[in-house]
Parts: C-alpha cells; structure tokens; sequence
C-alpha cells in the first residue's frame, strides 16, 4: 500500500529530472486523454513554480548581480555597468529627440502642403 501512495511522488521527481518539457508533455497528453488530469497538471505546475512564472525566470538569470568576493573586481564591475546604463540613457534620450524632430519635419512640410495655393497643386490639374 505504501508504494501506490508513492507513486505520485516518485513520477514528480522523474518529470523534474526531465525538465520543463516532460512537464508540458505529461500536461498535453492529460489534456489529449482525460482533460481534467491536463488541467490539474497545468494548474499544479503554476501553483509549484514550475513554469518559471513565479520565480522569476530567465529574467532572474541575467540580472542577479553576485559579488565575487574580489572588491576590485565588484567596484570595476558596478562602475562599468553604471557607464552603460548612463550611455544607454543617453542613447535613449538621443533617439527621443531624433523622433521629436522628424516629427516636427513631418508636421512643418504638412503645414506647408495645406497653406499652398490650390492651382499649385498638381493633382488638381
């Protein structure tokens, strides 16, 4: 009796050991089957974290910031990503300005184009 209580346990560390598409596939095939085991797969896997919606995921990966323990290299390392993210600020605010005055250029020819006579106008001919 204590092995059918395991099983469910046991089928959980062998999906972990799989990795997240054994999980999709046990959760598809659940669907495909006997949909209420699909849904419960599904829900089971959101409610643990297993989908990566809850813990972060791929973001948590290239934004964790560990130290090193080597202080020259966390200063040299918090520096040169203080430079960036300024330059990216400032690229930013370089694209922001480049639209505003193409916008201002689109805007100064359309005003332009309605004040002009209308026999001026070739499409009128």
């Amino acid at each position: 009796m204590d092995k059918v209580l395991q099983w469910p346990k046991r089928a959980e560390t062998w999906l972990d050991s799989k990795g997240k598409p054994a999980w999709i596939t046990a959760m598809v095939l659940g669907f495909v089957f006997v949909w209420p085991i699909g849904l419960a797969i599904l829900f089971y896997m959101l409610w643990s974290g297993r989908m990566g919606c809850n813990n972060g995921g791929w973001r948590r990966k290239f934004t964790r910031v560990d130290a090193t323990g080597n202080a020259a290299f966390d200063e040299y390392r918090e520096e040169t990503l203080r430079r960036l993210e300024e330059e990216r600020s400032a690229f930013v605010g370089f694209l922001d300005k480049l639209r505003r005055a193409k916008d201002r250029a689109e805007f100064d020819q359309f005003m332009n184009d309605r004040n002009r006579p209308a026999e001026s106008d070739p499409t009128t001919a």
